[in-house]
């Protein structure tokens, strides 16, 4: 299927937000997620079903002023 991934398309087999990460090669328990501008919790990323033409926003902290 086809995905938005911070802006890009991506086509990828994933079933899940967890799958799309791991695929990506996205780790960390700091990391944020949304899916058509709803927030993702951490604890529910592998049971939030992606479909196609989504729009995921996958956001790490910076640090700075």
């Amino acid at each position: 299927m086809t995905l938005i991934v911070n802006g890009e398309p991506v086509t990828i087999e994933a079933v899940t937000l967890l799958d799309l990460m791991t695929a990506l090669d996205y780790e960390g328990d700091w990391l944020a997620t949304a899916v058509n501008g709803n927030l993702v919790h951490r604890e529910d990323r592998a049971v939030h079903r992606l479909d196609e033409g989504d729009r995921i926003e996958i956001l790490s902290p910076k640090q700075g002023g």
